[in-house]
């Protein structure tokens, strides 16, 4: 399974437990949600950055979302292979455990990340206006497409993301043109997905297709018997393992394949989901200094060009591949995103819906279960 752990793309219910007493441990700090000086973006080097975090102890804990323990890896040791001082702790859980795993520790003191990254957007307004978040403007920050930034720097986004079908490119030409197609009785018992209602992202995707097809399109779909899983790289894994023939659910990219011979598509007046993965300080983080520090190497040019998706979120760097930069896909529902994840009874309804059609989530989750203070 590591063969495809490569940046694998990568929660309501708990996020109401501990809030109260989450907004009490925060009531002496919430002058930092108010207006105040305009923050400066960041105009120290990439260096003088590296030794600030060396200064201060070089450590770093960041909580990033995603669906496996080796999911970050390669971010890892990009990283460390830049800045080998620091001592980076990269604790990979599911975005909606990890949330109000950090809603927990600041409500009990016990907070262990400096750095939060994950695709539950809407939490970030949600600590902004708690005075949770540090505002910080990285090196870069102006040249983020607006629809990537705080505009008073709480937080940033630092990569392109985006959720599709994919299917096996030994198929060539005879593979399912558009998401439309794949109810078509040939792919019946061919099909892997992952719970659209157990990951935000792909309930969000699947609530495109069914805006776009109409729920007897869903009923269809569930009619082809889709095998369905946990984590958004279990599609890839099974057509890549010709398992399956056809994934839905998953990251991947226009530029090349994320597995060997998984084709990805995200066909011209057909959805797909793209969002930027959202990431930030927290205000009583032990070693912010490092967190700036990897903010700043995230959104600096060669990283944002390196791209595994060929997309950036900075309007200054060339997407990859020929692609245009992911605002300019109507098709990808940016914005779309952030306001569906906002809307929470919304998102439960649509889990609900899903869950009378495919059936109820099983399955362990596929990072583990981590517990109240991974990483400490």
């Amino acid at each position: 399974m590591n063969t495809f752990s490569r940046r694998r793309a990568l929660g309501a219910g708990g996020a109401m437990l501990g809030a109260a007493a989450l907004g009490a441990s925060v009531a002496g700090s919430a002058s930092a949600a108010r207006p105040g000086r305009p923050v400066p973006e960041e105009r120290k080097s990439l260096d003088k950055l590296y030794a600030d975090a060396r200064r201060e102890g070089g450590e770093l804990v960041i909580y990033a979302g995603g669906d496996t323990p080796d999911q970050q890896d390669a971010t890892k040791q990009a990283f460390l292979s830049q800045f080998p001082d620091i001592k980076l702790t990269m604790i990979v859980d599911y975005s909606k455990y990890h949330d109000v795993r950090v809603d927990n520790q600041l409500a009990t003191g016990t907070l262990v990340p400096d750095l939060v990254q994950l695709q539950t957007l809407q939490d970030f307004t949600r600590w902004k206006s708690l005075g949770v978040l540090q505002p910080y403007k990285p090196a870069g920050f102006s040249a983020l497409h607006p629809t990537f930034r705080d505009p008073d720097g709480a937080w940033v986004a630092i990569q392109v993301l985006a959720f599709s079908y994919m299917y096996d490119a030994d198929l060539g030409s005879s593979g399912p043109a558009s998401p439309r197609d794949l109810v078509d009785p040939r792919w019946k018992g061919a099909i892997s997905s992952s719970y659209p209602h157990d990951d935000d992202a792909v309930l969000y995707l699947y609530s495109l297709y069914t805006k776009t097809y109409g729920w007897d399109w869903i009923s269809r779909l569930a009619a082809q018997h889709p095998q369905f899983a946990r984590g958004s790289f279990t599609p890839i894994v099974a057509v890549a393992s010709k398992q399956k023939t056809i994934g839905i659910g998953g990251a991947g990219s226009l530029t090349g394949p994320l597995a060997p011979g998984v084709r990805w598509a995200a066909p011209n007046g057909h959805p797909f989901m793209a969002w930027g993965q959202r990431a930030a300080l927290l205000t009583r983080a032990e070693h912010p200094a490092a967190a700036k520090l990897y903010l700043n190497w995230q959104l600096s040019a060669p990283v944002q060009q390196a791209s595994f998706t060929g997309w950036s979120v900075r309007t200054d760097v060339t997407p990859a591949g020929g692609l245009k930069p992911i605002w300019k896909y109507p098709n990808a529902h940016l914005d779309g995103f952030a306001h569906f994840m906002a809307d929470r009874a919304e998102v439960e309804r649509w889990k609900q819906t899903f869950a009378l059609y495919f059936g109820e989530v099983q399955g362990p989750p596929t990072p583990g279960s981590l517990g109240l203070h991974p990483g400490r």
